[in-house]
């Protein structure tokens, strides 16, 4: 099923549903980005199951007014006026990147209401360790031959020559960065970021630190089952991982990627989920 689901406050959001049985929810990165860029490899998580997508207001097909707001608290409350639409009393959430956050934010927001979190990735749940991943991801793509590289596809006139190949490449330089080996970059299905939607979501989290909320909704044995799985190579750092996991009273699946393992490691990646997510 593709189509556009209509939000509490008006929004349309647009959704796409792979596979059948028990519903699994795909929260998507950015904050701005689309579902698009998750694909073929989360596909393969249908088996036995349906996977829910849907972009997220103000990003690729979903796109809101400049007045619309955007911040985090609209998209919980999407999420929770899907959560109704669908008919689903307990979420499965499976977030990335942004959308690890999300879910999290979702479950301090609607406890009652999810049943299990697979975190992919997953964004910081303190301003201070975000700050750490954007010095980390800015020294990677300093590299001098990522400049080399740029220079030369410039120099190269491919961008009159075929326009495409030009914005592939361009795309997998933009993105080197994020990857244990940027050669995998191009096995990832580009995307774009709407720079006003990542802005306002970062700005209405300000000096966030939600690790308090965490403990204080789910003390010791009260959080929902839950998966972190994170590279060891992710610019995003893997401490911060290690502490979403704890704080959640479960540990991380650590693989030797950068911070798309679905694209550097997709059949471990695959296996990890596919044993957490319910199914039938």
């Amino acid at each position: 099923m593709t189509g556009t689901e209509q939000t509490t406050s008006g929004v349309r959001l647009y959704t796409r549903r792979v596979g059948s049985g028990s519903p699994v929810v795909v929260l998507h990165g950015g904050p701005g980005a689309h579902h698009d860029y998750l694909l073929p490899q989360y596909d393969r998580l249908a088996r036995g199951r349906a996977l829910l997508f849907y972009d997220q207001r103000g990003g690729g097909r979903s796109p809101v007014p400049r007045d619309t707001p955007v911040g985090w608290q609209q998209h919980v409350a999407d999420l929770e006026a899907l959560r109704k639409q669908w008919a689903i009393d307990h979420l499965t959430l499976l977030g990335y990147s942004w959308g690890g956050l999300l879910a999290v934010l979702y479950a301090l927001e609607h406890p009652e209401r999810v049943g299990r979190l697979a975190l992919v990735a997953p964004a910081p749940l303190t301003a201070r360790w975000r700050e750490k991943f954007e010095r980390r991801l800015a020294l990677r793509m300093a590299d001098p031959w990522i400049a080399r590289a740029r220079a030369e596809l410039t120099a190269s006139g491919l961008a009159q020559r075929d326009p495409e190949k030009y914005r592939r490449l361009a795309f997998a330089l933009s993105v080197a960065g994020y990857f244990k080996d940027p050669s995998r970059v191009k096995e990832m299905t580009p995307f774009r970021v709407t720079a006003r939607t990542q802005q306002a979501v970062w700005q209405s989290l300000g000096d966030y630190d939600l690790r308090d909320r965490v403990r204080k909704t789910f003390p010791k044995g009260k959080a929902p089952r839950a998966l972190v799985v994170h590279g060891v190579f992710d610019p995003m750092p893997i401490e911060s991982a290690r502490e979403t996991a704890a704080l959640l009273d479960t540990g991380v699946f650590e693989l030797a990627t950068g911070h798309a393992p679905h694209v550097e490691a997709t059949e471990d990646f695959v296996r990890a989920l596919d044993g957490f997510l319910p199914h039938g």
